[in-house]
């Protein structure tokens, strides 16, 4: 399957890209991680792009869309991808539409998850994230806590509330998600492209892009 998944932050879009990737073995691609990757490793492309983050600002198109480009060639996209988080705005749309073009690609649909502001403030405000680059394992200090306080499962490293999911950095980012990619549903609804799901459960999700792409 090659799909985008549209949802303000915290409305569950990594989850669903991980359960959708177990079904047929496509990968999910996140920008927000190749970027906090590139951050950790420090790059010529984390330095730049780290600044941009730490405001809870996008990051420029031409940055992000040489990533993309890249990353869309490599191997393991052959089985098929999502993208989670991208495009973002507009002109991010209609850039990927070209890249698409050039590339060969055709996309299957646009699935865009629609979660209420309330829920999403308390998702976010009590989600920690394991702060080894390679882990990156989620957890919820209400619903998911670690077994044992501030350490990974997983790898045993530090568990830590990111910079980018305080309060105010998260209200800072639907104000941004609402005036520059929530144009997007309409965007693609235009196109024809868009599945629109009204959930809070991952798995009311993934039944209807079943069902939509006859799985």
């Amino acid at each position: 399957m090659k799909l985008i998944l549209l949802g303000a932050p915290g409305a569950g879009k990594g989850t669903v890209a991980k359960l959708l990737t177990a079904i047929d073995g496509s990968v999910q691609i996140s920008t927000g991680d190749i970027l906090r990757g590139a951050v950790q490793a420090g790059t010529e492309l984390g330095r730049e792009a780290e600044g941009y983050m730490k405001r809870g600002d996008l990051v420029p198109d031409s940055l992000i869309m040489g990533i993309m480009e890249k990353r869309l060639q490599e191997p393991d996209c052959a089985k098929g991808f999502l993208l989670d988080g991208f495009p973002r705005t507009i002109p991010q749309a209609e850039d990927l539409k070209k890249l698409l073009v050039k590339l060969g690609i055709t996309l299957d649909c646009v699935v865009s998850i629609d979660v209420p502001k309330d829920i999403i403030l308390d998702r976010l405000c009590t989600r920690r994230t394991c702060e080894n680059s390679a882990c990156q394992a989620i957890y919820n200090v209400k619903s998911n806590p670690p077994k044992q306080a501030g350490l990974c499962d997983k790898c045993g490293s530090k568990v830590v509330q990111r910079e980018d999911e305080t309060e105010e950095a998260i209200s800072h980012r639907l104000a941004t998600y609402n005036e520059k990619t929530a144009p997007l549903i309409g965007f693609y609804k235009k196109e024809g492209m868009l599945l629109s799901v009204e959930a809070v459960s991952s798995d009311a999700v993934i039944a209807a892009v079943k069902k939509e792409l006859h799985l």
